[in-house]
């Protein structure tokens, strides 16, 4: 199988950046390399090169290598500090007069939404609530409709939402573990491009964008937070990953905590 060059993964770097706004390092060669492989060889392509010609015309195929280079590392109940803010210091807050609204707009596999989705089932009582879960990867978000995770995913979810939100698979599902129907319910799914105009879906109170910045530039970090802070309600929260900053973006946020923010 032919190698990628520096060139090819330049061109892959370029429809990555167009398509979603991230950037992929030339530390990423063998990632890219690795899983965009075993789609020359589906298609009986020679090269790299003739792979990117391809995508220039097929749209399927190029959503397709859109999901393979998507980094969906996840897991539930990541960055604990985050679901006790929401539940010590949001959700006694919350307005009861009207549904308190989440939007996970890195959904990835569905783990981050659901952790939230456990948060709010247990805290917020009979007072309305829904998340609007987005990623740009058809493929996971597939994964995360369909909400069956293997067993050793449960680890981090504490003992108390385990009992009263999961349910151990048996039969052809052993091994594995899936959410209350009534808790995926709550979470709606659907494709969003941050890169692009977002779609007519109201205002939000939380918004959670967690481990994905660390894959945009400067412009691009900053055009995706306006985009969102356009439909944060004054007064509601985002969320960004403990690893992430905001710091130099001139956005119109106060910091609260590392990684949490309120619109005035």
């Amino acid at each position: 199988m032919t190698s990628l060059s520096d060139t090819e993964l330049n061109g892959f770097s370029r429809l990555m950046f167009d398509a979603a706004g991230i950037t992929l390092a030339p530390s990423k060669k063998a990632l890219v390399e690795g899983r965009l492989s075993k789609r020359l060889h589906a298609l009986g392509l020679a090269s790299f090169t003739a792979y990117l010609q391809h995508l220039r015309t097929d749209a399927i195929e190029r959503q397709q290598a859109i999901d393979l280079l998507t980094t969906n590392e996840t897991y539930f109940f990541r960055e604990p500090r985050h679901f006790a803010y929401l539940s010590e210091n949001i959700v006694p807050t919350v307005d009861a007069s009207r549904p308190f609204r989440v939007w996970s707009a890195a959904c990835s596999s569905g783990e981050e939404p659901y952790s939230i989705a456990m948060v709010l089932a247990e805290r917020m009582g009979q007072r309305p609530w829904e998340i609007v879960a987005s990623d740009i990867s058809t493929r996971i978000l597939e994964q995360a409709r369909r909400a069956i995770y293997p067993m050793e995913r449960a680890e981090k979810i504490p003992q108390a939402y385990l009992k009263s939100f999961c349910l151990k698979g048996t039969g052809a599902q052993t091994g594995s573990f899936t959410l209350q129907p009534t808790l995926r319910e709550r979470v709606r799914f659907a494709v969003v491009n941050l890169n692009a105009a977002l779609p007519d879906d109201g205002v939000f109170d939380l918004i959670v964008l967690r481990n994905v910045m660390i894959y945009f530039d400067a412009d691009t970090k900053r055009a995706v937070c306006r985009r969102l802070l356009d439909v944060l309600r004054p007064g509601g929260h985002l969320f960004i990953g403990h690893s992430e900053s905001l710091n130099g973006l001139d956005l119109p946020v106060q910091a609260v905590q590392p990684a949490v923010y309120r619109k005035p």
